[in-house]
């Protein structure tokens, strides 16, 4: 069942989605080759808790960190461990915010240095799919219309791989709410949305093929190919005529721009 937010309810969940950006920003000011995973998740945890409010990802179903960190060929909840970053690894930093009583979900993919031009094109086509999604989170539309624009964005004119298993969502006092959001299937399809609607739109695009599977620590997700795989996420209100977007990569990019251990030829 949908749970449409008020005006006030989607104003504290933007609160929620602000801080949570402000974080991914600190990451992206610090991350460099040499950090671990832990590392990088640790930098995203203090800035949450500093500032009030609770990673919405630490203990929910047994996580057991603030954010999910993955690297190169894997797509998404990657536990954060000793690993090292190094140059020519891309690496998605998936985080949430619990604050006010409103959770947020965001993602940002960074490249550490020497990324093969193949996969800067991928990210950069993966960024653009997402806002080609937000494009359509617009009440009268239906949420097939987003998934729409995002697979044909990304596989049919790109050829790149749109994972099926994993999907976007509502969120709100939950952090997984109602309806999916898949980033893929039938303009025209699925439920209309509405003024209220609270939506996390989050493309995960392979480099290739769009088969994965999990890793025997029963989070991690990984392409079967061991391709790369890029995935951005904004938390986005629908709206009359345009959609709201509550999370900002503005602070993000900025930070990305100026970490010289970064590359942003994307």
């Amino acid at each position: 069942m949908i749970q449409y937010k008020t005006k006030e309810e989607i104003e504290l969940i933007r609160k929620s989605a602000l801080l949570l950006s402000d974080a991914l920003a600190e990451v992206a000011r610090t991350i460099k080759p040499g950090m671990s995973t832990l590392e990088v998740d640790a930098v995203a945890d203090r800035y949450i808790v500093d500032h009030g409010a609770t990673p919405s990802f630490k203990n929910y179903k047994g996580f057991p960190a603030a954010c999910c960190i993955s690297v190169n060929e894997a797509v998404v909840h990657g536990i954060p461990d000793k690993y090292v970053l190094k140059d020519g690894d891309i690496v998605t930093v998936d985080c949430g915010v619990f604050m006010n009583g409103f959770h947020a979900d965001s993602a940002y993919t960074f490249a550490i240095g020497n990324v093969a031009d193949n996969i800067l094109r991928l990210m950069g086509a993966t960024k653009a799919s997402l806002y080609k999604g937000i494009e359509k989170a617009i009440v009268g539309n239906r949420i097939g219309d987003i998934s729409y624009a995002i697979q044909e964005y990304t596989e049919k004119e790109r050829g790149y791989g749109v994972v099926r298993e994993l999907v976007g969502h509502g969120l709100g006092r939950h952090l997984h709410e109602d309806p999916q959001v898949p980033n893929y299937g039938k303009r025209g399809s699925g439920p209309v949305m509405k003024e209220g609607l609270v939506i996390a739109i989050e493309p995960m695009i392979n480099l290739r093929s769009k088969d994965v599977e999990y890793l025997e620590d029963g989070w991690t997700v990984v392409t079967r190919d061991n391709s790369p795989s890029v995935h951005f996420e904004h938390t986005v209100a629908v709206g009359k005529g345009k959609a709201d977007i509550l999370s900002n990569f503005a602070e993000i990019e900025k930070a990305e721009k100026n970490n010289p251990e970064l590359n942003t030829n994307y």
